[in-house]
């Protein structure tokens, strides 16, 4: 095998490796990456999520270290001998090489000003820069970021996630210049203001001093002002890692980069360049798309083949403090003879320019902040005739008719893997990639920034494939149109929806989806009458079946608070009926082993103690976790237990196509683990932070925010709509996460929807619940209290009092655990010679 040693561990080297480890079958290299960060590659475009909620895992791309690859980090490369054909590392490793890649990206430019290097003062570039930059931020009131580029709001609302207020300082006379122009600068501007992030723009600092009172930072400005600070972020651009490229004698771009030519290779054939540390024709691209692009065409070389860089999109669709921006092509119209096409929009909060060719017929470029739902297939459309009024495609009402059928094949749909609408047809067809999470495994489309997934919906419809939206073979109609229909005809009955819009009788899947739909639509208790039928197993009996034909029994514990009296009462039943107790994660105690019969009676001494059913057998809310808040901590900002046990007293009960979970924390420290969550809520100076979307299970994901720093009576009108809304459009068994991600416009629609109304449905969703929240009663005590519904608790049939024989318990750690597993399909009523 040949040794390729690759210099940098970070999303592009990460890039050349895996597409080198997948396609090199025949074992040509063996792979040794050396990258000076304490961790293998991390998503760095994320890495603002970091401060949402996201950890340094949740970032990973994951370890590649196994056969043929060797990775070491937190090891600094420090030469190249290019005769001897070895790099050497500041351990002291000496690493041999056939070919060698210089992936090492680049470093933050700080400006030399006076007081630049002064305590408190940050790049924003790793996790260790974030860390940093959270540990300054405890206490501070006040941070300013140096720079108004991409990077620089990104930092700017870093900052305020971390409760301090931001100002951005930028030298030019607008926000990004580099991407947008100064009309859409303008208006970003207008919207971030909006958002409490001040902006200075047109002035430099030009040092950084002591306060006159100490203890902080004053920013002396060219236009005669100061801003005082607790910290300061600097974000005023990059510079290219060619260090080692210039000891070693290799070529460099006259600003910088290690020069390279079209087949990423520098002056020394054996060495490669990869990423923002390299030169192409001496521009150096300071975005994801160009890195993973040259990072092909090296594994392609590597292997024998013949791939070309001949330069990248530099398009960018961004969502910067919940603004949409995005530039694509010749945005500022340097092509001679260019024509714009604008619509400035101040009122409506939205901006959009097209840059046409001189004869007004191809599209070059364009901007669009405020509202970026065009982007997916203006972008493609660069370099090819307009298929219509430029002016209208950047209309809201023209904008609608684009379509993916507007593009031809050669079209790139995803620019950050260079995946054209052709290779997706392909796919489509020839790997019966059918569905977009095909797509994505298929062709990396969509796996990046993301843009890019409304328009591969729309390839996979304009193919002919037809999305089957039945809830089963019993029902043609998707779980939503069923809410509706039993809505708008107040359907009461699964016969009476099945006799009027399905076919059959019905099956395991649709009898409770529907049973589902009609109890959050206020359908009446569980087991009233057919509703009673429907119910898989833990419905039908208020309790979570177990392995060995035992029930455990949750009762709720609001925001997990409880008086002593109310333990003492737990322990006792555990310690009557001989169960075991477990105290969960959601801040509940859980009692195992109870025998269908003894339900009625373990839930009478509960109900009489003032405990009601937690629900933990249903697809419904399950708990609201909390922290202590500012009750005992002396870190709390928000009185979070009292909030939690608000919403979960609110909630409780709610029906839903898959079980809710919440957490409210009251700093943002987030020891309530509230981005974990379907909807979580963390604590600000100014209120309430909204989370939502956040899962655990087989796919975990964090919750996005959804709105910041609203008062709680706003802060629960968001809740109550977000899940009605959520109620009556997901499908059945959807979770949270995946249903926003479904949503054509996925958080951005939501947000719209919940926050701003645009369905004009907030009404009606506010009050869904409050009809909920007037008709909820306890399901247990209802059980007790209805002689019929009683009757169903039994083991035997001809033999009600008589315990299951077939039941056993060993002890485990002084308490019952499960002595051998029954068959869980066998019936819950038998009669007594059955069992035998």
């Amino acid at each position: 095998m040949e040794e390729l040693v690759v210099i940098g561990n970070g999303m592009v080297g990460h890039r050349l490796v895996e597409a080198l480890r997948d396609r090199d079958t025949g074992h040509q290299w063996h792979i040794t990456v050396v990258g000076e960060e304490p961790r293998t590659a991390y998503d760095r475009v994320a890495l603002s999520s970091y401060f949402d909620g996201a950890g340094a895992q949740d970032l990973s791309l994951g370890d590649l270290t196994g056969p043929g690859v060797d990775i070491h980090v937190n090891e600094r490369a420090t030469g190249i001998d290019r005769t001897a054909r070895t790099v050497t590392t500041a351990s002291g490793r000496t690493l041999g090489y056939d070919r060698l890649v210089l992936a090492t990206g680049s470093t933050p430019f700080v400006p030399p000003i006076p007081g630049h290097d002064r305590d408190g003062c940050h790049v924003y570039r790793t996790i260790e820069d974030l860390d940093a930059i959270t540990a300054s931020a405890q206490g501070a009131t006040t941070g300013v970021v140096i720079g108004g580029g991409l990077l620089g709001l990104e930092a700017a609302n870093a900052l305020r996630l971390l409760g301090v207020n931001a100002h951005v300082v930028e030298l030019a006379p607008h926000l990004m210049p580099a991407q947008i122009d100064e009309g859409a600068g303008a208006l970003l501007k207008n919207l971030v203001d909006e958002l409490g992030v001040t902006v200075h723009t047109g002035t430099a600092t030009t040092a950084i001093e002591d306060t006159p009172h100490g203890g902080g930072h004053r920013l002396v400005l060219s236009n005669g002002t100061h801003l005082d600070a607790d910290l300061v972020v600097f974000s005023v651009g990059i510079r290219p890692r060619d260090d080692l490229a210039r000891a070693g004698g290799l070529d460099v771009g006259e600003r910088g980069g290690v020069s390279i030519d079209d087949t990423c290779t520098t002056s020394d054939p054996r060495i490669h360049a990869i990423g923002e540390a390299a030169a192409h024709r001496g521009t150096v691209y300071g975005l994801i798309a160009p890195g993973n692009a040259m990072a092909e065409v090296v594994a392609d070389r590597l292997l024998g083949g013949d791939a070309t860089f001949t330069g990248a999109d530099t398009s960018t669709k961004l969502k910067l403090l919940g603004v949409d921006v995005a530039s694509f092509g010749d945005a500022h119209g340097r092509t001679e003879g260019a024509l714009d096409v604008v619509v400035n929009d101040a009122a409506a909060g939205r901006y959009a320019k097209l840059v046409l060719s001189d004869d007004a017929t191809t599209l070059l470029g364009g901007i669009l902040v405020g509202d970026a739902t065009a982007y997916a297939t203006l972008r493609p459309m660069v370099g090819s005739p307009l298929p219509g009024d430029p002016l209208a495609l950047i209309t809201p009402e023209g904008g609608a008719a684009l379509g993916a059928d507007a593009l031809p094949d050669s079209a790139q749909i995803c620019s950050c893997n260079a995946v054209t609408k052709g290779a997706l047809c392909e796919a489509i067809h020839n790997e019966g990639a059918t569905d977009v999470p095909a797509l994505k495994a298929c062709t990396k489309a969509g796996t990046s920034c993301g843009s890019c997934v409304p328009m591969l919906k729309q390839i996979l419809t304009q193919q002919g494939i037809e999305q089957s939206k039945a809830l089963c073979e019993h029902f043609p109609q998707s779980r939503a149109e069923l809410v509706e229909i039993v809505r708008a005809t107040n359907t009461a009955t699964f016969s009476a929806l099945i006799a009027a819009h399905g076919t059959g009788a019905g099956c395991d899947i649709c009898k409770p989806a529907v049973a589902s739909i009609l109890a959050s639509l206020g359908g009446g208790h569980i087991l009233e009458g057919e509703a009673a039928t429907l119910q898989d197993t833990n419905d039908r009996y208020l309790a979570n079946m177990q392995r060995n034909g035992t029930y455990s029994v949750v009762p709720r514990i609001p925001g997990g608070e409880i008086t002593p009296d109310k333990l003492i009462v737990i322990g006792e039943v555990a310690r009557d009926f001989n169960l075991y107790t477990k105290i969960t994660g959601g801040q509940r105690i859980d009692l195992f082993g109870a025998r269908l019969e003894q339900l009625p009676a373990i839930w009478s001494r509960l109900v009489n103690a003032g405990f009601e059913s937690g629900h933990a057998y249903g697809k419904a809310l399950r708990t609201v976790k909390s922290c202590v808040g500012t009750t005992w901590c002396r870190y709390g900002v928000q009185d979070s237990v009292g909030l939690a046990i608000r919403l979960e007293e609110r909630y409780r009960g709610l029906r839903s196509p898959h079980k809710l979970k919440s957490a409210v924390s009251g700093c943002a420290r987030e020891c309530a683990e509230a981005r974990s969550k379907d909807f979580g809520i963390i604590a600000t100076d100014q209120g309430w932070n909204l989370y939502v979307g956040g899962n655990g299970g087989f796919t975990p994901r964090h919750a996005e925010l959804l709105a910041s720093d609203l008062d709680e009576d706003t802060l629960i009108r968001y809740i109550d709509r977000f899940l009605m809304f959520y109620i009556r459009t997901a499908d059945r068994l959807q979770r949270t996460a995946p249903w926003i991600e479904a949503l054509d416009g996925g958080l951005d629609h939501l947000r719209d929807v919940v926050v701003n109304d645009s369905l004009g449905i907030a009404h009606e969703l506010e009050a869904a619940m409050t009809d909920h929240v007037a008709a909820y009663a306890d399901e247990w005590a209802a059980v007790l209290a209805d002689p019929d519904k009683l009757a169903r608790f039994v083991s035997f049939t001809n033999a009600p009092d008589t315990p299951d024989p077939t039941i056993s318990f060993t002890t485990t750690r002084e308490q019952p655990t499960p002595d051998t597993p029954l068959n869980l399909g066998m019936p819950t009523h038998r009669s007594k010679e059955a069992a035998r």
